[in-house]
């Protein structure tokens, strides 16, 4: 069975409401398209999810959020723990990112990107940039919602991704 393999990180709920709305889309897509026996959806905390996880993986979806211009840390440790033991296993693996960002998201992107490229990872979709607006502590700090719109952006990718492993495109 091939396997989608949905890595994230939340502080305040934004990033973990993305990676459950790409998780629901890809379920969905695959219910639709009757190919929910070949494609299994896995959503792993990024503090859980390890090697085995990522071999195991026919494509990865990393949300995160940007934390100071960059991945949040423990989206970081995952890359981490989990980049000598996959490196050169995965290559032309699918992947695509999510970011939820207060502002710009630039510099996330630019490092996932560059874990992808390391890891020579195929991207198969631009990132999904979602950006909240909190520029104060309170409002960086503050729990998450994230509008239906954002979410529905965030379902169609885990569509995308789903619905490419199934019919055997990636």
């Amino acid at each position: 069975m091939k396997r989608l393999l949905i890595v994230w990180w939340s502080m305040t709920g934004g990033t973990r409401q993305l990676a459950e709305a790409a998780a629901a889309g890809a379920r969905d897509a695959l219910e639709q398209a009757e190919a929910s026996a070949e494609v299994q959806v896995v959503l792993a905390r990024a503090d859980h999810a390890g090697p085995d996880d990522v071999l195991g993986a026919s494509a990865l979806l990393v949300a995160t959020p940007e934390n100071l211009a960059t991945m949040a840390g423990v989206s970081k440790d995952f890359f981490d723990r989990c980049w000598y033991p996959v490196l050169d296993r995965v290559n032309g693996l699918p992947f695509a990112a999510i970011v939820c960002a207060g502002s710009d998201g630039q510099g996330t992107i630019r490092q996932l990107q560059r874990f992808a490229t390391g890891w020579r990872l195929r991207q198969v979709a631009d990132p999904l940039l979602v950006i909240t607006h909190a520029q104060t502590p309170e409002a960086i700090l503050a729990p998450k919602r994230i509008p239906e719109a954002e979410l529905a952006r965030a379902a169609e990718l885990g569509a995308t991704l789903a619905a490419g492993l199934a019919v055997g495109l990636w």
